[in-house]
């Protein structure tokens, strides 16, 4: 069995493949619990994971994996993997849960251009053409650290409350609206400059929920896209 281990800023997401099994999880990095539970599942020979919160949580991580005698193997971006190309203009510094997504995005569309949107702490937008290229992406802040910035920055903005609504008539509603529809909005944008063929949209992250009413664009739904890369990259290896 494989273990894989998305390390984002705000949680742990973790996945275990094997031929007859198949269960995921997700926890906090300051109450790992449920990962160290389950690294003790017997059977486990490869754990591999992709880490963007920093090299002391990464460090905190693969301790937990260590008591097992197990190494956990970090993803890396590259210049190509599992059949993508990186057209970054310094592909090593592409992030790595970025390029995770690409390549799990490739296992869905191999015909079609892909909008890869990964809406979590950051909201990032990147194109898949159907050849296999990375052509450049965008990066935005998420809807959470959207409303924390107004509320650090202003006097009388509160992060907190508030609902989506077309025409915001409180404050918070407004808030809430504003950020939302900046996403949508910054989703769509990029989704209509795209060519031929397609294009479709494939939307992940923490935040979909939140940001799925929203889009008038042809788009499909995926868990955890990194977590879907991590897998094709083990499958290849």
């Amino acid at each position: 069995m494989i273990l894989l281990i998305d390390a984002g800023n705000s949680r742990v997401k973790w996945r275990l493949v094997g031929e007859n099994v198949h269960t995921s999880g997700a926890c906090t990095h300051d109450a790992p619990h449920d990962l160290a539970v389950c690294i003790e599942t017997p059977g486990i020979s490869r754990v591999l994971g992709c880490n963007v919160a920093g090299p002391i949580k990464g460090e905190a991580l693969a301790a937990i994996v260590g008591r097992r005698g197990l190494t956990l193997e970090w993803v890396t971006s590259g210049a190509q993997r599992c059949d993508v190309l990186n057209m970054y203009t310094h592909p090593a510094r592409l992030g790595a849960d970025r390029w995770a997504a690409l390549i799990g995005a490739r296992g869905y569309h191999r015909s079609q251009n892909v909008l890869v949107v990964m809406a979590g702490t950051a909201t990032t937008l990147d194109i898949l053409n159907a050849d296999g290229r990375f052509t450049g992406g965008h990066i935005l802040p998420g809807v959470e650290l959207m409303r924390q910035a107004l509320s650090h920055s202003t006097a009388q903005l509160s992060p907190t409350g508030g609902r989506y609504r077309s025409q915001p008539r409180d404050t918070a509603d407004a808030i809430v609206s504003g950020c939302l529809d900046a996403q949508a909005g910054a989703i769509e944008r990029i989704f209509r400059r795209m060519d031929a063929p397609g294009p479709v949209c494939l939307l992940s992250g923490g935040a979909a929920d939140e940001i799925e009413p929203l889009l008038e664009i042809p788009f499909q739904r995926i868990d955890n896209l990194v977590l879907d890369g991590l897998h094709r990259i083990a499958r290849a290896a």
